[in-house]
């Protein structure tokens, strides 16, 4: 009897071990594949963070298209096709978020600007009376 259970023990962890590596040979890029998008997910995220919808949307715009893609590569399990598209939506919305910052930090040195020609010319007007 114990020796009836023993080999029935090793039938399970050899069951268990083949699932296991047949499951890891059947989809290698399945991982990166769904890393690659949750990376671009964030990206994404980061961008609209940063304001890239109001100030870069047609960046965003693909960035967005390309997740939703991505996605949907990922969901056919077309593994090369959601990476790829992962890649370029990543790339997209680190375009999409440097426009924002770019463009918010030209507002912000135009605003400057504008700040230091005011004080000047009161510096010179109380000066010339």
């Amino acid at each position: 009897m114990r020796k009836q259970q023993s080999m029935t023990h090793l039938a399970r962890l050899g069951a268990v071990a083949t699932v296991l590596v047949l499951s890891a040979c059947a989809s290698p890029d399945q991982a990166p594949a769904t890393a690659d998008v949750a990376v671009s997910r964030n990206a994404v995220e980061n961008a609209v963070s940063a304001g890239a919808a109001e100030l870069a949307p047609a960046e965003i715009t693909a960035a967005r298209e390309k997740m939703v893609r991505a996605n949907q590569a990922l969901a056919a399990r077309d593994y090369k096709m959601a990476r790829e598209l992962a890649i370029q939506a990543q790339a997209d919305a680190k375009l999409a978020q440097s426009k924002a910052v770019s463009t918010k930090a030209t507002t912000a040195s135009t605003r400057l600007n504008d700040d230091l020609r005011v004080l000047r010319e009161e510096v010179d007007r109380a000066n010339n009376q």
